[in-house]
């Protein structure tokens, strides 16, 4: 778990690439080095547009394209496969000045499902699009579209292969990175505005037509100025049922919770034992970053107002990256 804070006239900047069963003893020096490239690279993404003054809404869409257009993550260009094959992707994103916030489920196509989302919010005048009616939407506003070669991977569709047949065989997959690799990024500018933005390519092995919280707001996504941003990294379901993000901020509004006790609170006691195994990243009207998770690793990183790339995977302390 991670706390920082930013100044008032400063900015921060949080991100991650989903949780789970983040195994050390099948992660090579070289992979891992990807992972924390592929993070800093988002960071920087956002990091450019919040150092020049810009936008919370702005950094964070540029945020998760970056980890969207990155393979190594379960969104856009790494999405993970249904149970039968495809690829069905979810996002959300929300304006925390007056709670706008758009949405798509079920679609594939789009380079960048995050767009298609902010596409909604701005221009549809509905909150949630899904399947071929939202593919249309984004087809009518110019979205980038990209054949299905482009979003395959090998690593997802062997994934695939082998959770369908631990299923087959009647095994439990205890493989909890399965079941809810996301990215997303939260924000706050130096206007004191916050945003959150969160894209998914689901569960492997979903159920066709399966819809995760990544794109529910107050489950997956949530941005409030009065409170914080959240964008969560966790078995769907269970943050649906629980209102995981939208708790939070009630915690901080209604309790006078912190954002450090309250997504902790909601993560460790809530979540945990009602099976909600993941965790989020959330910032604070103040500047305020956490960044709680209930599993083994969550990538995640963070950049504030003094430039420094901070990235981690496992539970220890997050490091700076030194440059080459």
């Amino acid at each position: 778990m991670t706390s920082t804070s930013s100044s008032d006239t400063g900015f921060s900047l949080a991100i991650h690439g989903g949780a789970g069963t983040i195994r050390r003893s099948t992660m090579t020096p070289e992979r891992e080095a990807a992972y924390h490239a592929g993070l800093r690279r988002s960071l920087e993404a956002g990091r450019a547009i919040l150092a020049d003054g810009g936008g919370a809404l702005d950094a964070v869409s540029a945020a998760v394209m970056a980890l969207e257009d990155e393979p190594l993550f379960n969104a856009g260009r790494g999405a993970v496969y249904t149970s039968a094959g495809k690829q069905e992707m979810d996002a959300a994103i929300m304006d925390g000045r007056d709670r706008s916030a758009g949405a798509v489920a079920g679609i594939c196509g789009p380079r960048n499902p995050i767009l298609a989302a902010r596409a909604v919010m701005e221009h549809s005048g509905h909150v949630v699009l899904i399947g071929e009616s939202a593919m249309e939407f984004c087809r009518s506003r110019g979205l980038a579209f990209e054949e299905e070669s482009y979003f395959f991977t090998e690593q997802r569709w062997k994934a695939l292969q082998e959770t369908l047949a631990l299923r087959k065989s009647g095994a439990d997959d205890q493989d909890e990175s399965r079941k809810h690799g996301t990215v997303g990024a939260v924000a706050r500018d130096r206007h004191g505005n916050l945003a959150a933005a969160t894209s998914t390519g689901g569960m492997t092995a979903k159920m066709p037509g399966r819809v995760g919280d990544s794109p529910v707001i107050g489950a997956g996504t949530w941005a409030d100025n009065e409170t914080c941003a959240i964008s969560a990294t966790g078995h769907g379901e269970i943050f649906i049922r629980y209102a995981a993000a939208h708790e939070i901020a009630s915690r901080m509004r209604y309790a006078g919770q912190s954002l450090e006790d309250a997504a902790r609170i909601v993560v460790i006691d809530v979540l945990k034992p009602a099976g909600g195994s993941g965790g989020i990243i959330a910032v604070d009207y103040a500047g305020n970053v956490s960044l709680p998770f209930n599993s083994s690793g969550m990538y995640r990183g963070v950049v504030r107002q003094d430039g420094k790339l901070l990235t981690g995977i496992y539970k220890e302390q997050l490091v700076e990256f030194q440059g080459a």
